[in-house]
């Protein structure tokens, strides 16, 4: 701790970084610039109020969507109605001069699609049901087919691995095993058997408290199949066994779907930049998955955001100098789609967001509200106030490093708006899963908001009363505020980003240090704990090259500002790897 003290009063006696000299710079800059900054939070704050966003959560979680089904389609075509009340032109009509429009793009699908329509499991023998679908919608497998009208009774066959499999009979049978789907289907499929039971829920999900809750579980695209199969909660789980465990078990199964054409909908609205039309913000959330968290609040949270940037504009608060893009649709397709399929729009993709189960009350579900990094060093050494969700991720490699200014900027934003409302803000390494993964994968800056751990995570308990309006609400001042800054950034934002990375860049740097004395003394080694800080020197540095993207008039102070910061950042590197000796 001593020597890392020395480093902080050397730092200060070197002249590294005085206060009073960086706000005289930083004030003698912005002089220099066309307009002085927005406090954006002043403007969005008394107009953001969450109610949009949770009477849109509450409606589309009463559907369970996948793309081309009823649920899915009806939220696009709410989205469409609330644009259009807020202003948004459709794309078809609108005129040049419009710079709200929205559309709606149409794919046809390779499959049908699919929705659940009534499910009942009863074992034979036994008075009540086991399950229902009115009080446990996920029961079904996704793409499960019709059981008879009246049901099916079969006989279960329980195993315990996917080699027993092979030696035992499955043929007119139900299969049940505690394991995951994909180890047994294809097996289960050519053997005969008509159906499967599964058991497979996570820790995490608390499952002997939270003894109903089933987590979502699909079957491969089968249009031409006749496969079923049926997930279950903890408690049904256990009373299947108890009554295996006392000889031959049948179950009656009633299971009634629909399979059908359909098509593939996306909804695109864009506010076009006055100034720079061809430069972008997109916020993307998806619509399929059947919970209200997941991820009906980020399909609200996202439409109040673009509704509210539009009473702003309407009322003379903002402009939208770059354009800033709203897509709703599938999950990591729709928005890897959207970078792809257009290379002259994607070159002008300058960030990307994504909004994935962000309206938590975390008081019912656990976790906290959180940042999912762009790939930075805590994703390959993580330690300290670093920490993984549940979820977990991969450790990555220094060449999966993804430096920018929007990491360090969306935090301090959040945190802005944490410290008004009294609300936790956390970040973990990027782990992926959610539509943040196309932006980063193009090689375009992303990240992701959202929450975790969830105890109902992808489960039937996700349901509207584990929302937060006041979560909402936060989360979608600080995505709207956020944006508004990047689509209207200039010279006075992009010094303020050299000020906000060099003091992140230093708390860090000192941070790993203490870090690094500490694994010392547990055995690791100097070159070994100078590579770590290296790695993050080397990341804020790259960090404040890519403000380079934003000002515009070619400002030699800010040039200089870059300069002096990473100069600065070496140092404190410096003196702290050899404060390691």
């Amino acid at each position: 701790m001593g020597r890392i003290n020395s480093v902080k009063k050397i730092i200060i006696r070197q002249g590294i970084v005085p206060a009073l000299f960086c706000l005289s710079f930083l004030t003698a800059c912005s002089q220099q610039t066309e307009e002085q900054p927005v406090d954006y939070f002043e403007i969005v704050r008394p107009e953001f109020t969450g109610q949009l966003a949770y009477e849109t959560t509450d409606f589309v979680e009463d559907y369970w969507r996948v793309v081309g089904n009823t649920g899915f389609n009806k939220t696009i075509h709410l989205i469409a109605d609330s644009l259009q009340a807020a202003g948004y032109v459709l794309e078809a009509n609108a005129k040049q001069s419009d710079r709200f429009t929205y559309r709606i793009e149409k794919r046809a699908m390779t499959h049908h699609t699919w929705e659940p329509i009534s499910a009942a499991l009863q074992i034979v023998g036994t008075k009540n049901p086991l399950l229902l679908s009115e009080t446990n919608r996920n029961m079904t497998y996704l793409n499960s087919v019709s059981t008879p009208k009246n049901g099916l009774k079969a006989e279960v066959v329980w195993i315990k691995s996917v080699d027993e499999l092979e030696s035992v009979s499955v043929k007119d049978k139900v299969l049940f095993a505690e394991m995951n789907v994909r180890k047994l289907y294809k097996l289960a499929v050519e053997k005969g058997a008509v159906g499967i039971l599964t058991y497979d829920n996570p820790a995490y999900l608390q499952p002997e408290k939270n003894t109903t809750s089933i987590q979502f579980r699909s079957l491969p695209s089968q249009d031409e199949g006749n496969f079923w199969g049926i997930a279950l909660s903890y408690e049904a789980k256990e009373k299947l066994i108890a009554k295996l465990y006392k000889g031959t078990t049948e179950v009656l199964v009633n299971i009634q779907t629909k399979r059908y054409p359909s098509e593939e909908l996306t909804i695109v609205a864009d506010i076009k930049g006055s100034k720079f039309p061809d430069e972008r913000l997109v916020y993307s959330a998806h619509i399929q998955e059947p919970g209200a968290n997941d991820n009906a609040t980020g399909v609200g949270t996202q439409l109040e955001m673009a509704t509210t940037a539009a009473k702003l504009f309407a009322e003379n608060k903002t402009d939208f100098k770059r354009t800033m893009t709203f897509l709703w649709g599938d999950e990591i397709i729709s928005t890897r789609r959207y970078i792809q399929e257009n290379t002259t729009r994607a070159k002008g993709i300058k960030w990307g967001i994504s909004l994935d189960m962000v309206g938590e009350n975390t008081a019912v579900t656990g976790g906290t509200f959180l940042i999912e990094k762009m790939p930075d060093p805590s994703a390959i050494w993580t330690r300290g106030k670093d920490k993984h969700s549940e979820w977990g991720g991969a450790v990555l490699k220094l060449k999966d490093m993804k430096p920018h200014y929007l990491n360090d900027f969306i935090i301090s934003t959040f945190k802005q708006q944490g410290k008004y409302a009294n609300w936790v803000v956390e970040t973990n390494p990027f782990e992926g899963g959610s539509d943040h993964t196309p932006f980063l994968q193009a090689n375009i800056p992303g990240l992701l908001l959202w929450h975790f751990t969830d105890q109902f995570y992808h489960t039937d308990n996700d349901r509207i009363d584990k929302v937060s309006q006041e979560t909402m609400k936060n989360v979608g001042t600080a995505a709207l505020v956020s944006g508004l800054e990047l689509v209207n950034a200039s010279d006075s934002f992009a010094l303020a980003q050299i000020e906000n990375i060099k003091k992140r860049a230093k708390t860090r740097l000192e941070d790993e240090a203490e870090l690094s004395l500490s694994a010392l003394k547990k055995g690791s080694t100097i070159n070994e704990e100078k590579q770590i800080i290296t790695a993050w020197e080397e990341w804020y540095l790259a960090a404040l090259t890519s403000i380079n993207d934003i000002y515009t008039h070619g400002n030699s102070n800010i040039k200089t500002a870059i300069s002096k910061a990473k100069k600065e950042i070496q140092f404190i590197s410096k003196e702290l790897k050899a404060s390691l000796q």
